[in-house]
């Protein structure tokens, strides 16, 4: 894999976990959402006039035409793994901007990640 395919792996997965991020931020400033028949609508307009929100979803359709200048690049089977990085960049950003917990087993969980994607770079 070169240095572009990587690149536009990685921006792919980093704007997909800026999106996770912000939808995050804007369902915290929103609260426990409880959804019936009759809150439905209000619901609707919270969440599509929280700035976070929308920055998620246009995080997300930019990551999707990232991917698909990575996938024509890559096999899937090379990429689609990549995405797990995602999960090591939210767990860390998670914990440093809503304070959530980085136990010693999701350290694991992250360091067995890293590998893994070593190892799926290097083949």
């Amino acid at each position: 894999m070169n240095l572009t395919t990587f690149s536009l792996i990685l921006t792919g997965v980093l704007l997909n976990a800026c999106a996770q991020l912000l939808l995050k931020a804007g369902a915290g400033a929103i609260g426990a959402l409880a959804f019936t028949r009759e809150n439905i609508v209000p619901i609707g307009i919270k969440l599509a006039t929280q700035v976070p929100i929308i920055g998620g979803l246009f995080c997300y359709a930019i990551s999707v035409v990232v991917w698909i200048l990575a996938l024509s690049r890559v096999q899937v089977s090379i990429a689609y793994p990549m995405l797990s990085l995602g999960y090591v960049v939210n767990a860390i950003a998670a914990w440093y901007l809503f304070g959530e917990t980085l136990s010693m087993q999701r350290m694991a969980a992250i360091g067995i990640i890293l590998v893994g994607v070593y190892v799926l770079a290097r083949s």
